[in-house]
């Protein structure tokens, strides 16, 4: 069985980062999932339909292979923020979840490469894609923060930004993931919760690893 690690977390939370550094460490398989749906959402802009489409959203999500989601993931346009936006609103659509929810679980289950297991990071793992995951974190931190460092991440790209905007727009997006209907952004049971509001990055690479080497982490 393979030993799976879920990492979930609202939006500028610092849990992607986390996610690749843990996997790199241990040497298990790594999926970004938030990638995924973005992978979608940007699929139906490109086509210029509207994301809160239910036909057009499930109609991209059914057609994104692996080779697919490998081209878009040297795209920059996957990061942007309006992707971002698109994700969250396909992401909210029950035919989306469930054409990727195979992909995300048969990952998990039988990583890529020989790994001898997977961490997952995303919204859902711990709740919906893999409730039997060996450990379950929840990585969080104050929207403030998590603004404060969207807004760094964007500047350092050379992005003009409107920083009440991207506050605004992350109060949204923690709107839609908590109150949608379908696998709404909510720490799993059992979760270990993490908040990096006052961490930096090693400091939340630390304590993650301090509490997998902690029982039945990774032997």
């Amino acid at each position: 069985m393979s030993w799976i690690v879920a990492i979930d977390g609202p939006a500028a939370a610092g849990k992607g980062t986390l996610a690749r550094r843990v996997a790199a460490h241990l040497g298990l398989a790594y999926l970004d999932t938030g990638a995924l749906y973005r992978a979608v959402g940007l699929s139906v802009l490109r086509a210029g339909a509207d994301p809160a489409d239910p036909t057009a959203a499930s109609a991209a999500a059914r057609t994104l292979t692996p080779d697919a989601m490998a081209a878009l993931a040297q795209d920059p346009d996957l990061r942007s923020e309006a992707t971002g936006q698109a994700a969250s609103q396909v992401a909210a659509q029950q035919p989306v979840r469930d054409a990727l929810l195979d992909f995300q679980r048969r990952f998990a289950a039988c990583p890529p490469q020989g790994a001898r297991g997977a961490v997952l990071d995303g919204r859902d793992i711990g709740t919906v894609v893999c409730p039997d995951a060996t450990h379950k974190i929840f990585v969080t931190a104050s929207v403030e923060e998590r603004a404060r460092r969207r807004i760094k991440e964007l500047r350092d790209k050379g992005a003009e930004v409107i920083e009440s905007r991207v506050l605004q727009d992350l109060k949204e997006r923690d709107a839609r993931d908590q109150d949608r209907s379908v696998a709404p952004l909510r720490p799993a049971e059992g979760a270990w919760l993490l908040d990096t509001s006052t961490l930096d990055a090693d400091a939340a690479f630390a304590a993650v690893l301090a509490y997998l080497s902690d029982g039945t982490a990774a032997r």
